[in-house]
């Protein structure tokens, strides 16, 4: 074992811990800011689409995105029906289900590090470096977090249209 290995299985925790941390603040309550709703779906549903667009020809990759993403969009509803929707006089503020969030967040990041660590080990081989849309557990990760994530946002931009509806 080479010392950019050790360097690499010594860091990891460090790296998962700070995204762990930057995901429990993001997960807090949070100002409702409309535009952040609308490129938070556009973002999200690009996530979905753009690997969808590759898969077409593969229909059971396509297949595992699919169900990930129906699998994301269910948790997304059931965790907006427990989202804390706030209006107060300073502006409107949302405190989405922190725990659902991280975990789903969790397992996308840890398999981005999984493809990363799968690069990393086969440099200066001869195996080629497989897709990020050749493994059904990396489409089942991106419909998941993309389908939870733009749900969570398009709930929020639809209440956001409703108060303003509302208003007048």
């Amino acid at each position: 074992m080479n010392i950019t290995t050790l360097t690499l299985l010594v860091l990891t925790p460090f790296l998962v811990w700070r995204i762990y941390s930057r995901l429990r603040t993001a997960m807090a309550r949070q100002r409702s800011i409309v535009s952040r709703h609308w490129t938070g779906l556009g973002v999200f549903a690009a996530m979905i689409l753009v690997p969808a667009s590759e898969l077409l020809n593969r229909l059971p990759m396509l297949g595992w995105l699919a169900l990930g993403a129906a699998a994301g969009i269910g948790y997304g509803v059931w965790a907006f029906k427990h989202t804390r929707l706030e209006e107060t006089e300073e502006g409107y503020y949302f405190t989405p289900p922190a725990r659902l969030g991280i975990l789903i967040a969790m397992l996308f990041t840890a398999r981005i590090l999984y493809i990363g660590f799968e690069m990393y080990a086969n440099q200066g081989t001869n195996t080629p470096t497989p897709r990020f849309t050749d493994s059904m557990l990396t489409m089942l990760a991106v419909g998941l977090t993309g389908g939870y994530f733009g749900t969570i946002s398009a709930g929020l931009a639809v209440w956001r249209y409703k108060i303003r509806q509302a208003i007048g």
